[in-house]
This record gives C-alpha cells, sequence and structure tokens, in this order.
C-alpha cells in the first residue's frame, strides 16, 4: 500500500548524529523536516563505533595509566572484569535501542519515517518500511544525504565465507576470541587491537605499510606500535593477506595466508581496511550519479554533480572528514545554509565564514584511542610538503615536564607544533602520550582561530598540568631561531 505523498521543507536522509544535527538546525530555521533511517536513531557512531569501542578502550587505558602510577600499579594488574566492561559497553550502546533518539527527534519537532530510502529523482524519495508499506516525500528546499559509511572489505578469495568480523561486530562481542587477526594498522585496526589484546585476545596485527596511523605523523604510530608490542601485540609490516578460509566449517579457526606464501591461525579476522559510502541503493543513477560513489560537495555541501542546488551530502559521505565531530559540524553549517537559501538571505562563504566548511581543510582535530593517547589537528609535516606551506616543525619531549611525571611514571611521549612561518600561526599540533586527548581542545583553537605566536605567549599554562608543553613549544621554537616572543 503506497500513501499519498508528503511534502516537507526539507529531507534528510540517515538519522545518525550528523542527520539529526541536520534536521535540528533546518527545523530551528523554521523549515518542516523530516528524517529517514533505516536502522537504529544514533547510527554508526552511537551503536557499533565511537560510543561501544570507547566503552571497551576506557577501562583498558585507565588500567595501563594506573600501572604506572606509583602505589597503583601492583593493584592495577588484575585482569579486567570482562562482565563489567561489557556492561558497560552495552549502556552507553543503549543496549541498541534508540528509544532516547526517538524522544529528543520527537521534542524538536522532526518527524521521523523508517525504512530504506532511495532517491527517485529531483527533489523525491520513496521509503520502502519495514511493513512493506511505500512512503513518498518531496522536498521543497532541499534532500541531504547523510547516510555515513560500512567497512570497505577488501576482494580476496574467501572473505564471503569466514564470517569475518567488521567493526561491528567487534564492538558488539561478548566472547574473548583466543586468537584475533586484525587487517589494517589505521584508527580501527589500532584502537580495537588495543582493546581486545587487554581484554584477553592474542592479537595479531597485520598491516600492508610499513609502520601504524600512516596519515599521522611518523612518532605517533611508532609510540602506539611500541606500547602494542609490550602488550603482547604480534605486528607484522609490510605484510599483505591473499585468501581466507575456515577449513573446518563455520565454528573452525580462520586460515589466513599472505602473500610471501606463509600462513597463520585465528579464531577471528577483523578487517579494518578503510570505508566506503552507503551510496550503493540510494538511487543515484535518478539523478545522473553512479551508485557507490563518494559524494562530492563544494563547501556548502552542496553535491556539485547535480544541477539545482536541492541536493546536499554531510559527513562521511562526502569523504571530506571522517570523524562524527566533523560530520556533525559541516551539519550545523549545512542546517544553516539550507536555512539562509530558503529564506533568500546571502550567504557569508569567507574563510571561517558562518555558511562554509573552513575547518574541513584546515582544522579537522582527532583522537585516537590508544596506549598512548594520540591527539591531532591541522597540518602534518608530510601535509605541509605535499601542498607547499611554509612551515617550521617544533618538537618537544613531553616526558621532561612536570605535569608528564606526575601523570605517570617512565612516562613517554611526544610533541610536534608547525608554526606558519609567513603568518607567524599555528598551522598543526600532534600530540602522543597518556592523557594528551584533554590537549587538542586548546590546539583547535589554537589553529582555528589563528592565534598570533605572539599572543599565545601570553597563555600562561598552569604548573603542573601536561598544557605546559604549550610553553616548552613556544620556548623551543624562540631558543631554534624562531623570532623573539
Amino acid at each position: 500500500m503506497n500513501e499519498a505523498p508528503r511534502a516537507y521543507d526539507v529531507v534528510v536522509v540517515g538519522a545518525g548524529p550528523v542527520g539529526e544535527n541536520v534536521a535540528d538546525r533546518a527545523h530551528a530555521a523554521g523549515l518542516s523536516t523530516v528524517i529517514v533511517e533505516r536502522e537504529l536513531l544514533g547510527g554508526e557512531c552511537s551503536f557499533w563505533a565511537c560510543e561501544p569501542s570507547k566503552a571497551l578502550l576506557r577501562p583498558v587505558m585507565a588500567r595501563a595509566d594506573a600501572r604506572r602510577i606509583p602505589g597503583m600499579s601492583r593493584a592495577a594488574q588484575a585482569p579486567l572484569d570482562l562482565d563489567a566492561v561489557f556492561a558497560h559497553r552495552d549502556r552507553m550502546a543503549g543496549h541498541w535501542k534508540d528509544d532516547d533518539q526517538v524522544a529528543w527527534l520527537d521534542s524538536v519537532g522532526v518527524d521521523l519515517v523508517r525504512g530504506h530510502a532511495r532517491l527517485t529523482g529531483p527533489r523525491r524519495v520513496a521509503v520502502h518500511t519495514p511493513d512493506r508499506r511505500t512512503v513518498l516525500l518531496t522536498a521543497r528546499h532541499a534532500v541531504v544525504v547523510c547516510t555515513g559509511t560500512g567497512t570497505a572489505l577488501p576482494d580476496i578469495p574467501g572473505i564471503d565465507t569466514v564470517r569475518p568480523w567488521t567493526n561491528r561486530e567487534a564492538t558488539g562481542a561478548d566472547l574473548v576470541p583466543g586468537r584475533l587477526a586484525v587487517v589494517g594498522g589505521g584508527v580501527v585496526g589500532v584502537e580495537l587491537a588495543t582493546a581486545w589484546q587487554a581484554l584477553g585476545a592474542h592479537v595479531t596485527l597485520l598491516v600492508r605499510g610499513e609502520g601504524l596511523l600512516r596519515t599521522m605523523e611518523p612518532f605517533a604510530g611508532e609510540l602506539v606500535a611500541a606500547e602494542l608490542r609490550e602488550a603482547g601485540v604480534d605486528i607484522r609490516t609490510g605484510v599483505e593477506v591473499t585468501s581466507v578460509e575456515r577449513p573446518d566449517g563455520t565454528a573452525g579457526h580462520v586460515r589466513i595466508t599472505l602473500a610471501d606464501g606463509a600462513e597463520l591461525a585465528a579464531d577471528e579476522i577483523l578487517f579494518a581496511t578503510g570505508r566506503a559510502p552507503r551510496t550503493a541503493d540510494l538511487g543515484l543513477e535518478t539523478v545522473g550519479l553512479t551508485p557507490g560513489t563518494w559524494l562530492t560537495v563544494d563547501d556548502t555541501y552542496q553535491v556539485t554533480d547535480v544541477p539545482g542546488g536541492w541536493l546536499y551530502a554531510v559527513g562521511d559521505v562526502n569523504r571530506r572528514a571522517l570523524m562524527t565531530h566533523q560530520g556533525k559540524y559541516q551539519a550545523r553549517i549545512a542546517g544553516a545554509i539550507i536555512g539562509a537559501r530558503a529564506a533568500g538571505e546571502a550567504l557569508d562563504v569567507s574563510d571561517w565564514g558562518a555558511h562554509t566548511g573552513t575547518a574541513d581543510h584546515l582544522a579537522v582535530p582527532q583522537v585516537v584511542f590508544t596506549t598512548p593517547e594520540v591527539a591531532s589537528v591541522g597540518l602534518t609535516t608530510h601535509e605541509a610538503r605535499r601542498t607547499g606551506r611554509r612551515v617550521e616543525v617544533v618538537d618537544y619531549d613531553l616526558s621532561l615536564l612536570a605535569g608528564a611525571q606526575q601523570y605517570a611514571a617512565g612516562y613517554r611521549g611526544r610533541a610536534r607544533m608547525l608554526i606558519d612561518t609567513d603568518r607567524r600561526t599555528v598551522a598543526g599540533v600532534t600530540f602522543a602520550g597518556p592523557g594528551v586527548a584533554e590537549l587538542l581542545q586548546s590546539a583547535t583553537i589554537a589553529v582555528s582561530g589563528e592565534v598570533p605566536l605572539d599572543r599565545l605567549w601570553h597563555a600562561v599554562p598552569a604548573f603542573p598540568t601536561i598544557s605546559e608543553v604549550w610553553l616548552r613549544l613556544l620556548e623551543t621554537y624562540r631558543d631554534e631561531g624562531g623570532r623573539p616572543l
């Protein structure tokens, strides 16, 4: 049975954090708004990624810190209470129910249609509901695609028969595998290797490249690799998986063959080999786009290859910065843009203006929740070279700080600041060490605010805290030949 078409100002496809923020901002601008979701409101982040993974990692990281604190180290040697860890994970994932999210959506006045959405032409969306109805939606001003990404599984023989783990299985499992192979040395791979090794699995990390966290400063991956090896993780770099199989059937172990002919066995295999856009069954062909592709947007988040200015893509699906917080930033801006355009108002699309996503290019913050933590924002040295930016690199050993020595005995960590030598501002910062995640917002403010070094010199850090690294970085820059501060 099909219902009569429903008309809204804005139709949002995908109710993860990104879609929820777009819908909220569009409705706040006075536009009637509906959101479509085929799974749980809250999306990947709430139920299968950020929230459950960090819930697994929090006790791991806290125990690692406690083992380095005099007076606590002996008590912290005990194994983790797995039942308590998994119960905490379940609470943080809302027990995989979205009642609270639905209540919030009702409170802000946004309609909800549950089902699978497909474009059927310009400004038109058909939703196939679980009860086999088709709900037809039309948008007066905008359709916003916020469908995010899923795991990009490699095309290797046997992968469709071994029941591989993705982030979903790895964050939702209730039993610890005896042996876990993790394929991939990026953020997802190293975080989940950290978690499951500490929970009791013997983890083998298989990495195609020559190091971990390859998009970040090299020292970050080196520090994380050292800690993983000390914890017992078998890290193999420069290797490639060529086939997988379960010789004894679905209940047996996984046999993994590498490109050099070597073999290993694992009880489960987790692929953390990148992300792919969820656009394969979205009806893109009806508006002249190719199904399964990333959606390219301009700095106002309009899809550039679709005429008429009605189609937007926000969050991971546009491939600008695949992180929840950055997608929510995009959503806030996109909602304001849609509202302004609907009202006929002029847009402020200057750098850092209200209607442009400047931070996507210059100030994307990221935390890797490992031991040690890694936090970064802005340029890396590699990106500076690639883009031709003139920067000076300033490094500092975090273990020299009184705050770091108070934090943990034998503290190991490093900080790097990139200074734009033409403008005398901070272009990028990377921290690697225990407890550095909470330094990231100050770094993000310095980069996005383009704070002059002469003013940053007057931002006095409290003693004895790890944030004193800001003073030490500036002093190092001064003492190594930078202009007086």
